[in-house]
């Protein structure tokens, strides 16, 4: 805690100044991460101080930034276990210090939520056991606008198949940018992919995620405050 207490506001909170970062990274580079061979090695009591051994993470945050929407998730779903993936260093230290942080401020609550620093383009199938997963969440992820720069993107054919192979039959995958051109692109290729099929409109309107998925995010209210525009489309496990 020596790290939060010399990095907190009044408030107790890390400050995110403290924590700047590249806002991209290239995920096909040997970054340096430490994983599991296989999902049952992973102990999860380290991250969750009460998780039983019987009970799993249900709900990932791919991507997850500086925290905003894992935090929400944490206060609308108090018995289901959340993760944060994040590949930047400071930013995925900030997210850590950020719950120990609330943990000690709201003792008993925030328990259920938790942050890795890992590449999940690569290293999901370590973490996670075939249909272990309910929810997972791609919110404003990194554009990579040049051509040559589309493989690095988070959702591609490949990709899909292992997002599918962590998804529970009927199991949601939410997604949101600022990007058009992201947004079509992610369209293409969830629309062309045997094991997904599009939520409708009515069903995500009735969705009690819907509205945070905007803003709760720190990359969804910068957009809210420049007026941007969201682009936001759920599909689900077939």
């Amino acid at each position: 805690m020596k790290a939060v207490e010399e990095k907190a506001l009044s408030s107790g909170l890390p400050q995110k100044r403290y924590y700047r970062q590249r806002a991209h990274s290239n995920p096909i580079a040997d970054h340096s991460f430490t994983y599991p061979a296989h999902p049952s090695d992973f102990n999860w009591s380290t991250l969750y101080p009460h998780i039983s051994s019987n009970e799993e993470v249900k709900f990932a945050d791919i991507g997850c930034g500086y925290g905003g929407f894992l935090v929400t998730l944490g206060e609308m779903y108090p018995s289901v276990y959340s993760i944060g993936l994040e590949i930047r260093v400071k930013v995925s230290d900030y997210v850590m210090d950020r719950i120990t942080a609330l943990r000690e401020i709201h003792p008993n609550a925030y328990t259920n939520i938790a942050c890795i620093r890992t590449n999940a383009m690569k290293y999901l199938p370590n973490f996670f056991y075939k249909g272990q997963l309910e929810k997972i969440f791609f919110l404003y992820p990194d554009p990579h606008f040049k051509r040559a720069k589309h493989k690095w993107r988070i959702i591609n054919q490949a990709l899909l198949s292992e997002y599918a192979y962590v998804l529970k039959a009927g199991g949601m995958v939410y997604i949101m940018t600022d990007v058009e051109d992201l947004y079509s692109w992610i369209l293409y290729h969830l629309e062309r992919h045997p094991l997904y099929e599009k939520v409708g409109e009515k069903e995500i309107a009735s969705d009690p995620l819907t509205p945070k998925l905007y803003q709760s995010s720190e990359e969804g209210a910068k957009v809210v405050r420049n007026k941007g525009q969201h682009f936001l489309t759920v599909f689900k496990r077939i």
